[in-house]
């Protein structure tokens, strides 16, 4: 009798155990994400109450600064580690919910044209930074990672691919660094181009939703431009959002292949286990959210508790990395990205200028 009620005693027991184990990572995750959004806010209301053209760094790259800074000088004790690890689980939910941000009716709006070359640049950009990668002699999950963040939608796709291929942190890192840092830099010469050039409200704002990669970016330099080149933008940007899924799944099913089906007997089994499931999750709940199953309320919370799952993920990316890792890689990874981003941003003007008889 005694061994019969020992297991459902003790299965509480391990489970409020596990809880204190992660409560304290979790605490700092939070803390950290928060105090990175904290940041954000406060440089950007400093910055309009005093009149300064202070740059938008957004709490994406706040968050891992102040986890870089935690983890690369007190260090991270081992009490926080635990709690400090489901980082990787606040990231497959936030991906999941990002779905309802990306409603795929939205992408017909941008008209057949326009579709095409989102369709161009997302394959080129893919091809040219993967062989970028491979001639700077970057590792393959840091090459991909700059190449899908580069084509796809920035730092939402780095960290979808990163669960996905299960790449180490230190490439995430680099990774988002280095898409952040050239965006901020986009947002600012792309509007001085764009006038330079005489460039269309269309077209101006067909190339910033093809040319730049973070969301945030793309809106703000396009409402820099005009009202009207930041929704054309913004629909562009839609358009190559709404791909991260399936570019995703097939570096997925890529990399489980190349790492592990060879001498498997059952491959098709071998892949599900290894897909990742989130992805499916994410294609389903914008599946859902395009055939307007959710209300607009419910599509706004949805959307706010996958950026709240983020703001963790964030914090943990920060507080796992380590420079000393990251030293060994040097500034490859930064020129890489320097160079495709250049490289995409003359790509898409010239895609956008041959295209822009059929755009009027």
């Amino acid at each position: 009798m005694a061994d019969s009620i020992a297991l459902p005693q003790s299965q509480p027991l391990s489970i409020f155990r596990r809880a204190a184990q992660i409560l304290p990572g979790l605490v700092l995750l939070a803390s950290v994400g928060y105090a990175g959004k904290f940041l954000e806010r406060t440089v950007a209301t400093y910055g309009k109450a005093h009149h300064l053209a202070l740059p938008n760094i957004e709490y994406v790259l706040w968050a891992i600064l102040l986890g870089l800074l935690i983890s690369n000088t007190a260090g991270l004790p081992a009490a926080f580690k635990p709690g400090v690890a489901t980082y990787d689980f606040w990231l497959k939910a936030g991906i999941v919910l990002l779905g309802s941000r990306f409603l795929l009716g939205d992408v017909l709006k941008l008209g057949g044209i326009s579709l095409v070359l989102v369709a161009i640049e997302i394959t080129l950009s893919l091809l040219f930074m993967t062989a970028l990668g491979r001639a700077f002699g970057l590792k393959p999950k840091l090459t991909t990672l700059l190449a899908v963040g580069s084509s796809i939608c920035g730092v939402s796709a780095i960290i979808a691919t990163k669960g996905a291929i299960d790449a180490d942190d230190e490439d995430s890192s680099f990774a988002i660094a280095a898409i952040l840092a050239l965006g901020a830099i986009a947002l600012f010469i792309f509007p001085v181009v764009g006038h330079w050039l005489g460039m269309s409200d269309q077209a101006y704002g067909l190339w910033a939703g093809l040319g730049i990669d973070n969301t945030a970016e793309v809106t703000a330099a396009g409402a820099l431009y005009s009202d009207a080149a930041a929704k054309v933008a913004v629909l562009a940007k839609t358009a190559r959002n709404a791909m991260i899924g399936f570019v995703v799944l097939g570096y997925a099913l890529y990399w489980a292949r190349k790492e592990g089906t060879e001498g498997v007997g059952n491959k098709a089994a071998f892949l599900w286990k290894k897909f990742p499931k989130f992805v499916l999750g994410f294609l389903i709940i914008s599946a859902v959210a395009t055939a307007h199953v959710f209300s607009k309320d419910q599509l706004t919370s949805l959307a706010n508790l996958s950026r709240w799952a983020f703001l963790l993920t964030f914090a943990g990316v920060g507080l796992r990395t380590n420079f000393v890792e990251m030293r060994k890689q040097g500034l490859r990874p930064f020129v890489v990205g320097a160079l495709g981003e250049v490289v995409i941003a003359v790509l898409t003007l010239g895609l956008v200028f041959g295209a822009d008889h059929f755009l009027r």
